[in-house]
């Protein structure tokens, strides 16, 4: 008994050390992307090998384009779609929480989620699309990491640079030039609304572009443009 007691303590402390480890390993990341671009991310890898199933030879497309050469229309829109306190909160909107929840219960199925831009770059960077405890727990770890280091305006740009927006489609230059043959920088207000409209679901959009739900979308961001805060 005294023998299973001290190895089960071992293992305890060797899961903790590693699980300390990884935090590290990710702040190291956080820091670095702090002033460096990335190149990939999580998402990116993830639909990379989906991709090449059918397909060994598949490329994701994405093109980094600093934070100047995207369309205000485009971060307008991308803040009054999926954040519209973003500038005011700090990595957690618990009134649009709170809202997602009730809604959800109203409707008897998950139809919002609450997350703020920074919580989906946390899980686009690092993580999974899997709906789990842990990884919810990671998503609010890596959060915080982002939030205290990253400025507003650093933390949109990587955003925009890094989501998903169609089959192989990341960021917003890519997705310019896939869906209008125009840059990031020349999209119009109606286009960015669009854009951002897609973001919950790209890939669906991607293959249903004349969906009324997107046009209805596109209307309301719109709509919401105006107000939307700008870091």
């Amino acid at each position: 008994m005294h023998r299973f007691t001290v190895w089960l303590k071992r293992l305890l402390l060797a899961f903790f050390a590693l699980v300390v480890l990884y935090q590290v390993w990710l702040f190291a990341w956080v820091l670095w992307w702090n002033w460096a671009n990335p190149q990939s991310t999580r998402f990116m890898e993830i639909r990379l090998a989906a991709l090449r199933q059918s397909d060994p030879q598949a490329q994701v497309k994405q093109q980094w384009v600093d934070y100047e050469r995207i369309s205000p229309h485009l971060k307008r829109a991308i803040i009054a779609a999926e954040d519209a306190r973003f500038v005011d909160h700090e990595g957690f909107d618990w009134e649009g929480i709170q809202h997602a929840i009730e809604r959800n219960q109203k409707k008897g199925r998950v139809v919002a989620g609450g997350s703020t831009i920074s919580q989906q770059l946390a899980k686009n960077l690092f993580l999974t699309p899997a709906r789990t405890p842990w990884r919810k727990a990671e998503e609010a770890l890596i959060t915080l990491m982002l939030e205290s280091i990253w400025s507003k305006r650093r933390i949109l740009e990587v955003y925009l640079n890094v989501i998903e927006w169609g089959e192989g489609i990341f960021g917003a230059e890519a997705a310019a030039r896939h869906y209008y043959a125009a840059t990031a920088s020349q999209l119009s207000p109606s286009q960015a609304a669009r854009l951002a409209g897609m973001v919950p679901n790209p890939r669906f959009y991607d293959r249903n572009r004349h969906a009324p739900g997107l046009a209805r979308k596109t209307a309301i961001i719109l709509a919401r443009m105006p107000a939307a805060e700008l870091p």
